[in-house]
């Protein structure tokens, strides 16, 4: 079905990069989350009244806040979709994150109601009164839920969404939900047994269990988080694709929401190379990584030497003393600065977040080699970089 309407709404609708494409995907879905909910709804509710099951009438009244979800993410990509302005220069591409939280936030109220609803059935417990129009409308919702299930997993992949995938785990929760749900009235129709109550519990935890979960997963995406690497390896194919760039270090992504990313890199480009050419090469890779990536990149060129053969040994030594540290360590930014007394190497070491070794302790080891090499009397000045990904 969302295809189907997709086809018939959405201009260009293969294009998921596309900030217009994704607002209008996260509208569409969210108007057909709200209608399904609202039916879903009713369905349950008529189906909890005439059998007298807490978990039943919870489920339902759990489907009607999901129609409430449907409606903030639906509001999160309109809101998401607006450009930038004086008081949001970068845009309001993050609106789509809050109203992931906000999903969020709603799963885990209603997975602590519905547990707390069903210890109230444990202490009261009720014959449920179950019947072919009852089971129906269960198999029929749990039928709809696993739909709701897949096609927002698929768009959340496509468009790389956050409030699609808590959308997707909001529909797989209730698909739990329902299934046991139905279980229990089935058990309680051929033996008699009350376990609303517990399978109530049971609903309840595992629902609060996929609202943790996907609220983590939200708040890690504001706070910030390092980017895909697939995305890194895309920036570094782009830069290091053309032959005046011979490295790239000091890469970080600035992520503003989905289709606002904003990018800055050092490239190392030759000392001795023709500057107005160099700059108008500069300005063509940013404009390539606009239009491949759909992200903004700012560029920074650090000259470096290319032809000096003692500094290029001497270069290719200190790098094996980096490497024998961590194989994870890189080095940038090399100069090699002789006095009269001494030879100043001087280089920056770029190291992952998850390191053994301080930064302290990473200079004191270099320092200590490079002084031991054989020679003039050598000495490190060492820049500790951190990576952003």
């Amino acid at each position: 079905m969302i295809t189907f309407l997709a086809s018939l709404f959405i201009k260009d609708r293969r294009n998921y990069d596309s900030p217009a494409v994704r607002q209008a995907y996260g509208v569409l879905s969210g108007a057909v989350g709200i209608g399904l909910n609202i039916l879903l709804f009713l369905g349950k509710w008529i189906a909890g009244t005439l059998s007298g099951s807490i978990a039943i009438t919870a489920d339902a009244f759990n489907n009607l806040s999901d129609a409430g979800s449907s409606i903030i993410t639906l509001i999160g990509f309109r809101l998401s979709g607006q450009a930038p302005d004086p008081e949001h220069p970068f845009g309001h591409g993050r609106m789509e994150y809050i109203s992931g939280l906000l999903v969020s936030v709603a799963i885990l109220v209603m997975g602590f109601e519905l547990i707390r609803s069903s210890f109230g059935k444990l202490r009261d417990p009720e014959l449920i009164e179950s019947s072919a129009l009852v089971l129906g409308i269960l198999l029929a919702s749990i039928l709809v839920k696993v739909y709701m299930f897949y096609y927002n997993r698929s768009l959340s992949k496509k468009l790389d969404s956050a409030a699609m995938k808590a959308t997707s785990v909001d529909s797989l929760s209730d698909t739990v939900a329902t299934t046991l749900v139905l279980i229990a009235t089935v058990i309680s129709k051929y033996t008699g047994l009350i376990l609303d109550g517990w399978f109530g519990i049971l609903v309840g935890i595992f629902i609060v269990y996929t609202g943790g979960s996907t609220l983590k997963e939200t708040i890690d995406l504001l706070i910030g988080q390092p980017p895909k690497k697939e995305f890194i390896d895309e920036i570094r194919e782009i830069v290091l694709g053309h032959s005046l760039v011979y490295g790239v270090h000091d890469l970080i992504v600035h992520d503003y929401g989905p289709g606002r990313r904003m990018i800055s890199l050092h490239a190392e480009v030759a000392v001795d190379g023709d500057i107005q050419d160099i700059h108008e090469q500069i300005d063509h890779i940013e404009h390539e990584l606009q239009e491949k990536l759909n992200c903004s990149a700012t560029i920074h060129m650090d000259p470096i030497v290319t032809d000096d053969k003692e500094v290029l040994e001497m270069k290719a030594k200190v790098e094996a003393m980096v490497q024998s540290l961590d194989e994870a360590f890189s080095m940038h930014d090399f100069r090699m600065v002789k006095g009269t007394t001494r030879t100043n190497l001087i280089f920056d070491v770029e190291v992952p977040r998850k390191t053994s070794l301080t930064d302290n302790e990473i200079m004191n080891r270099l320092k200590e080699q490079v002084h031991g090499l054989p020679g003039s009397k050598y000495f490190a000045v060492i820049q500790i970089d951190h990576e952003y990904y």
